[in-house]
């Protein structure tokens, strides 16, 4: 694999990795504070408005082995240049929408072209920084703290757009940035020679339609009632696809996901506090979103505003705190710690009130649940990329991806549906608002909880030098 001459060139080509990063995980959390306008607009339901979100996160999440399996054969380059172009078409289709259904499709196309570039962007990461350990560290921690930050940042991006543009500017933002990026990727990122191979494309249809129906049923589950036939008869047939999905890898030669990759040490403990950590984080700024906007009554850029210390916090740990203190403690201490961190801040933040404010409801709560995603997130990202052999680069990247997405998806699917029962689906009875929020913060926190808990019975500290030293924020 080749790899650029020049260290600036290098490091330039790291900007634009993290930038897609940022991009790919702000499409996620931009939309947050233009939802309550794309509802009146679109005539978008209470129940269904969180479509808006999962149509991206579950064609993000369904496609990423695909990605990673294409980044392998055809070339990580090409396919992060692709998906930039797939996410530009996506954004100009979802910008222009003018019913549900279109805004669907166009977050759905965004989600595709996002499951392209994030797990050739890890690769190329891996390409260009690989081969030293110190680059490495520094590169991962400009990687990681981009993912956390994008999140966060789109709330108060979309805060900025929403109040003094309009909506469809949260997705016409990304046009100039994809224009740019196609330019610059041919000139900046290393090339490596397609390899030979199949591609399994019923197993990407059968992972893609499994998580999609069981979103869609715990999504509708509230309406229609846990106990009706078509929430288990939804949930049944995910399990039949999923099942399919694993049977399809188990028998193929060249399977979609190798399933002996799971045999790597902590490879699976790894993605399982990826998974439980976007389970917790996506619902809390989902609904601490409405929980400002619906009965703080925060227009769309002050309810961003009031999240830029979170972000200005994560970035500091991501970047300056988490390598350091993951060089002295190794990856376990930390995840373990940042999940339990993290479910304290989502406690504290479960004691809204109705006639609440600020500086008591929302900024110490929130600061602390970003300090716990600061430490938590590195190590178990690191973990879950550096377990794989070299040339599964792109499926290493691509399940890890895959896990924070589905968590992502099926914890903000799961809180919605507690939430709703709880009365978040009241709109104007504040108290009834509350309460439903707080139960999905509490939710989250048992979420992040259980994390800490299962990180720390499965995953095991490595012993010997030759698995990955510590200095490098993988082990």
């Amino acid at each position: 694999m080749s790899t650029p001459t020049s260290s600036t060139r290098k490091w330039w080509a790291l900007a634009l990795i993290a930038a897609a990063q940022f991009m790919v995980i702000m499409d996620t959390s931009i939309i947050g504070i233009a939802l309550p306008k794309m509802q009146t607009d679109l005539g978008f339901s209470q129940e269904n408005l969180t479509w808006v979100f999962n149509a991206y996160v579950i064609a993000f999440g369904g496609l990423l082995l695909l990605g990673g399996r294409l980044s392998d054969l055809w070339g990580a380059r090409r396919i992060f240049a692709t998906g930039w172009l797939i996410l530009l078409v996506g954004s100009i289709t979802a910008g222009a929408a003018g019913n549900v259904g279109t805004e669907l499709a166009g977050r759905a196309v965004q989600g595709a072209g996002a499951a392209l570039i994030a797990p050739s962007a890890l690769t190329l990461l891996m390409m260009l920084f690989g081969s030293t350990q110190q680059e490495l560290t520094k590169a991962l921690a400009v990687y990681g703290a981009a993912a956390p930050a994008g999140g966060t940042a789109g709330v108060f991006l979309g805060g900025v757009i929403t109040e003094y543009l309009s909506w469809p500017w949260v997705f016409y933002i990304n046009i100039p940035i994809a224009v740019i990026a196609l330019a610059v990727t041919p000139l900046l990122m290393p090339n490596a020679p397609a390899r030979s191979g199949s591609i399994d494309l019923l197993g990407a249809l059968t992972v893609t339609a499994g998580l999609a129906l069981a979103v869609y049923s715990i999504v509708r589950a509230p309406e229609v009632g846990w106990d009706a036939g078509q929430t288990w008869g939804y949930l049944a047939v995910s399990a039949v696809l999923l099942g399919a999905f694993v049977l399809i890898q188990s028998r193929r030669r060249e399977p979609l996901m190798r399933l002996g990759i799971f045999t790597a040490p902590n490879l699976a403990a790894a993605n399982i506090a990826q998974l439980l950590l976007g389970a917790a984080w996506i619902p809390m700024w989902f609904f601490l979103n409405l929980y400002l906007q619906q009965v703080l009554g925060y227009s769309a850029f002050p309810a961003g505003a009031a999240l830029l210390p979170m972000t200005t916090l994560i970035m500091l740990g991501m970047i300056v705190i988490a390598p350091r203190a993951m060089g002295r403690f190794g990856a376990k201490p930390m995840i373990v710690t940042g999940l339990s961190v993290l479910a304290a801040g989502l406690g504290w933040m479960a004691l809204v009130r109705p006639t609440g404010n600020f500086w008591v409801d929302v900024l110490p709560a929130s600061l602390v649940a970003a300090a716990g995603m600061s430490l938590a997130f590195i190590p178990s990202l690191g973990t879950a990329i550096s377990a794989a052999r070299p040339e599964e680069g792109g499926l290493a990247s691509g399940i890890v991806n895959v896990s924070y997405q589905v968590g992502s998806a099926l914890g903000l699917a799961a809180m919605t549906a507690v939430a709703a029962a709880f009365g978040a689906n009241q709109v104007g009875d504040l108290p009834e608002l509350t309460n439903g929020f707080s139960a999905a913060f509490l939710g989250a926190a048992v979420i992040a909880l259980a994390g800490a808990g299962i990180t720390a019975v499965t995953m095991r500290t490595p012993i010997a030098q030759s698995e990955v030293a510590p200095e490098t924020v993988l082990n």
